[in-house]
């Protein structure tokens, strides 16, 4: 007698359909540049040489391509760090090839320049570098120093007469002396009024650096009309100090600083009235 083979259920044939599908040669794209291929009985996994992502980095610029300076004075720049391909690291700065005279700091990213008084005007070109563990990174940035603008200094030409035209009728005689042993002296006299009104002589005496001069102020009192002038019947009395700062051969400052509690502190602008023929300023 003979045996028929037994019907195979439906569900296994639609199985064996799948699996006869995915046998011909079908292809099933797993990862980037990868593909696995399913064949009869076999796999294979061939590279179609797609570049791997890449690697975190990052780009430097500066908020300015150019800094100008005077000699004694500074700059700054803000440098900019922008991650690519999820860079998180910390970047450190430097800067090289600075001009003599010239210094660099950071602070975080912000670049400062400091040049000296005698630094060398003109221009030239800076480096600053960003560095993050074995990535670094560049740019230039030009740099141009300029020359500071003169400082005025007291000659003998500021010698005459200054005052405050809003205040006519007081102001200061001033004299630059010069002479052995003597060579920023410093003269002034103040032609004002105290507070009762009267006529007030004051005298300041020292001397000068630069654009200032800083006096020690004396009032007299004592005297007669001559012929009854005695000189020693005279009494100076330390009044205060007087600071005289001039801008310019027409322009002034005078500062004073009483020690008298009846003479408030105070300052005032000054324009010269006369000079001294003969004596150039500057």
């Amino acid at each position: 007698m003979r045996h028929l083979p037994a019907a195979r259920p439906e569900s296994f044939r639609l199985r064996c359909a799948a699996i006869a599908l995915l046998a011909a040669a079908a292809m099933l794209v797993v990862g980037i540049g990868h593909a696995v291929q399913v064949g009869a009985g076999n796999i294979a996994v061939q590279d179609y040489g797609y570049p791997p992502p890449p690697p975190p980095d990052f780009n430097l610029a500066a908020q300015s391509n150019s800094l100008s300076l005077v000699q004694g004075g500074s700059a700054t720049d803000t440098i900019t760090v922008t991650p690519a391909n999820g860079f998180s690291g910390d970047v450190a700065f430097s800067a090289t090839g600075m001009p003599s005279g010239v210094t660099a700091s950071f602070a975080s990213n912000v670049l400062t320049l400091n040049a000296g008084a005698g630094t060398t005007t003109g221009n030239s070109n800076i480096t600053v570098t960003g560095t993050s563990g074995s990535l670094s990174h560049s740019l230039p940035i030009g740099v141009n120093v300029l020359a500071a603008a003169p400082v005025f200094a007291i000659v003998p030409g500021i010698t005459g007469s200054w005052y405050l035209p809003d205040q006519s009728g007081h102001g200061f005689n001033v004299e630059v002396l010069k002479g052995p042993g003597q060579d920023n002296g410093f003269l002034a006299f103040w032609y004002v009024y105290d507070n009762a009104g009267n006529n007030l002589w004051l005298v300041g005496q020292g001397s000068y650096v630069g654009d200032t001069a800083t006096l020690n102020v004396q009032s007299g009192s004592g005297g007669l009309f001559p012929p009854n002038f005695d000189k020693n019947r005279i009494v100076r009395t330390t009044w205060g100090t007087l600071t005289l700062k001039f801008t310019d051969c027409n322009n002034a400052t005078a500062q004073w600083n009483p020690v008298i509690p009846a003479y408030p502190n105070g300052s005032m602008n000054l324009i010269r009235l006369s000079g001294v023929s003969g004596v150039a300023c500057p």
